[in-house]
């Protein structure tokens, strides 16, 4: 069923709003995929703040066409059936979503992605995207680091302090 111009109109406008806010886009091939498939895909991807869109790459091409970041971007990896994730909050988080799901599914294939900037990037690259921890896990590794110093000096304080205390508990007694 062939879809109207409208429809058309509403679907690219909605890929270049998706682009605009995106700090990073991966696609990935889905043939396959059975419709219980892309619905656990997207309650997983919905659960990392990432959006499944699939949408024809005819589209995809008009949309990244109209917008500024994206006009000069090679879309010549955009073929075949290819669903797209967006993360508009971790620069890494679509790619992966998509790597996690694409181990225990073996229909969906990683296909590319693109930069915040507009860089087309190889199916590699969002690979090695992927296995990068995501922003929150880097959050909570800067924080640990940032107060371990304060646990060591905690910890040195309270050692002595217990020391002094054996010492005056041995000297009374």
């Amino acid at each position: 069923m062939a879809i109207t111009r409208d429809k058309k109109q509403a679907l690219v406008a909605q890929m270049k709003d998706a682009f605009k806010d995106a700090k990073s886009v991966a696609f990935a091939q889905y043939a396959g995929l059975t419709v219980a498939d892309l619905q656990d895909l997207r309650k997983a991807a919905r659960e990392a703040s990432v959006s499944i869109i699939v949408v024809k790459n005819r589209l995809v091409r008009v949309a990244m066409g109209e917008s500024d970041a994206f006009k000069d971007t090679d879309t010549s990896a955009l073929e075949g059936q290819l669903l797209y994730a967006f993360s508009s909050n971790d620069e890494v988080m679509a790619s992966k979503v998509l790597d996690t799901f694409a181990k225990t599914h073996s229909d969906l294939k990683l296909a590319g992605g693109f930069s915040a900037e507009g860089a087309a990037l190889a199916e590699a690259e969002v690979k090695a995207l992927a296995s990068l921890p995501g922003k929150e896990q880097l959050i909570a590794e800067v924080v640990a680091q940032l107060l371990s110093p304060v646990h060591d000096v905690t910890n040195a304080l309270s050692g002595n302090l217990h020391a002094l205390l054996d010492g005056v508990e041995a000297h009374a007694g």
